[in-house]
Protein backbone atom coordinates (compact mmCIF):
# COMPACT_ATOMS: atom_id res chain seq x y z
CA UNK A 1 0.00 0.00 0.00
CA UNK A 2 1.56 3.35 -0.78
CA UNK A 3 -0.10 6.79 0.66
CA UNK A 4 -0.74 9.66 -1.39
CA UNK A 5 -0.59 13.51 0.67
CA UNK A 6 -4.55 14.71 0.21
CA UNK A 7 -5.36 11.77 -1.90
CA UNK A 8 -5.40 8.67 0.10
CA UNK A 9 -4.38 5.33 0.20
CA UNK A 10 -3.78 2.98 -2.97
CA UNK A 11 -3.67 -0.19 -3.04
CA UNK A 12 -0.57 -1.95 -4.64
CA UNK A 13 -2.22 -3.94 -7.64
CA UNK A 14 0.06 -7.25 -8.39
CA UNK A 15 0.11 -7.87 -12.09
CA UNK A 16 -1.86 -10.87 -13.50
CA UNK A 17 1.11 -12.77 -13.91
CA UNK A 18 2.04 -11.98 -10.12
CA UNK A 19 -0.93 -13.60 -9.59
CA UNK A 20 -0.11 -16.57 -11.52
CA UNK A 21 2.85 -16.88 -9.53
CA UNK A 22 1.50 -16.35 -6.09
CA UNK A 23 -1.41 -19.19 -7.18
CA UNK A 24 1.10 -21.60 -8.58
CA UNK A 25 3.24 -21.15 -4.79
CA UNK A 26 0.04 -21.61 -3.38
CA UNK A 27 -0.85 -25.29 -4.84
CA UNK A 28 3.10 -26.28 -4.34
CA UNK A 29 2.82 -25.23 -0.81
CA UNK A 30 -0.58 -25.98 0.68
CA UNK A 31 -0.69 -29.70 -0.33
CA UNK A 32 1.86 -30.61 1.69
CA UNK A 33 0.79 -28.10 4.78
CA UNK A 34 -2.69 -29.93 4.54
CA UNK A 35 -0.94 -33.55 4.77
CA UNK A 36 1.15 -32.50 7.71
CA UNK A 37 -2.07 -30.84 9.31
CA UNK A 38 -3.99 -33.99 8.84
CA UNK A 39 -1.01 -36.26 11.02
CA UNK A 40 -0.45 -33.38 13.43
CA UNK A 41 -4.82 -32.52 14.25
CA UNK A 42 -5.95 -33.62 17.61
CA UNK A 43 -10.01 -32.88 18.23
CA UNK A 44 -9.68 -29.46 19.70
CA UNK A 45 -8.19 -28.22 16.42
CA UNK A 46 -11.14 -29.80 14.65
CA UNK A 47 -13.61 -28.34 16.69
CA UNK A 48 -11.63 -24.68 16.03
CA UNK A 49 -11.88 -25.27 12.22
CA UNK A 50 -15.59 -26.48 12.07
CA UNK A 51 -16.36 -23.57 14.47
CA UNK A 52 -14.39 -21.09 12.10
CA UNK A 53 -16.67 -23.12 8.92
CA UNK A 54 -19.70 -21.75 10.64
CA UNK A 55 -18.31 -18.12 10.74
CA UNK A 56 -17.88 -18.64 6.95
CA UNK A 57 -21.03 -19.67 6.11
CA UNK A 58 -22.97 -16.81 8.41
CA UNK A 59 -20.71 -14.44 6.22
CA UNK A 60 -21.71 -15.95 3.28
CA UNK A 61 -25.07 -15.99 3.76
CA UNK A 62 -25.68 -12.52 4.81
CA UNK A 63 -23.87 -11.56 1.93
CA UNK A 64 -20.74 -10.40 3.72
CA UNK A 65 -18.12 -11.17 0.90
CA UNK A 66 -15.69 -9.31 1.72
CA UNK A 67 -15.63 -10.95 5.37
CA UNK A 68 -16.07 -14.11 3.70
CA UNK A 69 -12.93 -13.85 1.49
CA UNK A 70 -10.67 -12.66 4.69
CA UNK A 71 -12.51 -15.91 6.69
CA UNK A 72 -11.63 -18.07 3.89
CA UNK A 73 -7.79 -17.18 3.94
CA UNK A 74 -7.84 -17.58 7.85
CA UNK A 75 -9.10 -20.92 7.16
CA UNK A 76 -6.11 -21.78 5.24
CA UNK A 77 -3.71 -20.03 7.75
CA UNK A 78 -5.32 -21.91 10.53
CA UNK A 79 -4.54 -25.25 8.69
CA UNK A 80 -1.08 -23.97 8.44
CA UNK A 81 -1.19 -23.59 12.11
CA UNK A 82 -2.68 -26.82 12.89
CA UNK A 83 0.20 -28.06 10.62
CA UNK A 84 3.15 -26.94 13.13
CA UNK A 85 5.44 -25.93 10.67
CA UNK A 86 6.46 -22.16 11.52
CA UNK A 87 8.04 -21.29 8.30
CA UNK A 88 5.03 -23.03 6.64
CA UNK A 89 3.02 -21.13 8.34
CA UNK A 90 5.00 -17.94 7.69
CA UNK A 91 4.66 -18.42 3.77
CA UNK A 92 1.19 -19.56 3.73
CA UNK A 93 0.34 -16.42 5.42
CA UNK A 94 2.00 -13.99 3.37
CA UNK A 95 0.48 -16.19 -0.07
CA UNK A 96 -3.26 -16.06 1.12
CA UNK A 97 -2.39 -12.44 2.48
CA UNK A 98 -1.64 -11.64 -0.78
CA UNK A 99 -4.35 -13.98 -2.75
CA UNK A 100 -7.46 -12.35 -0.99
CA UNK A 101 -6.26 -8.53 -2.79
CA UNK A 102 -5.97 -11.19 -6.18
CA UNK A 103 -9.31 -12.42 -5.79
CA UNK A 104 -11.07 -8.95 -5.10
CA UNK A 105 -9.25 -7.88 -7.93
CA UNK A 106 -9.77 -10.77 -10.94
CA UNK A 107 -12.68 -12.80 -9.56
CA UNK A 108 -14.96 -13.71 -12.43
CA UNK A 109 -16.89 -16.35 -10.81
CA UNK A 110 -18.80 -15.15 -7.54
CA UNK A 111 -19.30 -18.83 -6.67
CA UNK A 112 -15.87 -19.69 -6.11
CA UNK A 113 -16.19 -17.80 -2.37
CA UNK A 114 -19.58 -20.19 -1.68
CA UNK A 115 -17.22 -23.61 -2.26
CA UNK A 116 -17.13 -23.90 1.52
CA UNK A 117 -17.91 -27.94 0.58
CA UNK A 118 -14.09 -27.69 -0.20
CA UNK A 119 -13.68 -26.35 2.94
CA UNK A 120 -15.43 -29.32 5.11
CA UNK A 121 -14.43 -31.87 2.60
CA UNK A 122 -10.51 -30.71 4.27
CA UNK A 123 -11.72 -30.41 7.51
CA UNK A 124 -13.20 -34.55 7.28
CA UNK A 125 -9.98 -35.34 5.83
CA UNK A 126 -8.16 -33.59 8.85
CA UNK A 127 -10.41 -34.78 11.37
CA UNK A 128 -9.84 -38.79 9.96
CA UNK A 129 -5.79 -38.23 9.52
CA UNK A 130 -5.94 -38.81 5.91
CA UNK A 131 -2.61 -37.10 5.01
CA UNK A 132 -2.98 -37.98 1.05
CA UNK A 133 -6.46 -37.06 0.68
CA UNK A 134 -5.77 -33.79 2.69
CA UNK A 135 -3.22 -32.95 0.13
CA UNK A 136 -5.36 -33.89 -2.76
CA UNK A 137 -8.65 -31.84 -1.68
CA UNK A 138 -6.34 -28.93 -1.13
CA UNK A 139 -4.98 -29.43 -4.62
CA UNK A 140 -7.99 -29.44 -5.95
CA UNK A 141 -9.40 -26.74 -4.17
CA UNK A 142 -6.67 -23.98 -4.84
CA UNK A 143 -6.75 -25.26 -8.66
CA UNK A 144 -10.57 -25.08 -8.50
CA UNK A 145 -10.16 -21.10 -7.00
CA UNK A 146 -7.64 -20.43 -9.68
CA UNK A 147 -10.35 -21.27 -12.40
CA UNK A 148 -12.66 -18.93 -10.67
CA UNK A 149 -10.06 -15.87 -11.46
CA UNK A 150 -9.52 -14.31 -14.72
CA UNK A 151 -5.95 -13.80 -15.52
CA UNK A 152 -5.88 -13.93 -18.73
CA UNK A 153 -6.53 -10.81 -19.66
CA UNK A 154 -4.50 -7.24 -19.63
CA UNK A 155 -4.01 -5.88 -15.92
CA UNK A 156 -6.22 -3.45 -14.27
CA UNK A 157 -4.18 0.39 -13.87
CA UNK A 158 -4.09 1.56 -9.94
CA UNK A 159 -6.88 2.51 -8.07
CA UNK A 160 -7.80 3.39 -4.88
CA UNK A 161 -8.28 0.95 -1.69
CA UNK A 162 -11.72 1.97 -1.61
CA UNK A 163 -12.28 0.93 -4.86
CA UNK A 164 -10.91 -2.51 -4.43
CA UNK A 165 -12.92 -3.36 -1.52
CA UNK A 166 -16.46 -2.43 -3.41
Amino acid sequence: MRLEPNRGAFVAQPSKQEAREIFDARILIEPRVAALAASAARRPDIVRLRRHLEDEEEALHAGQVNAAISLSARFHVAIAEVAAHSILTELVTDLVSRSSLIIALYWCRRDITCETHAHHALVDALARHKTGHASALMADHLADLVTGLDLTTKDVGPGSLAEVLR
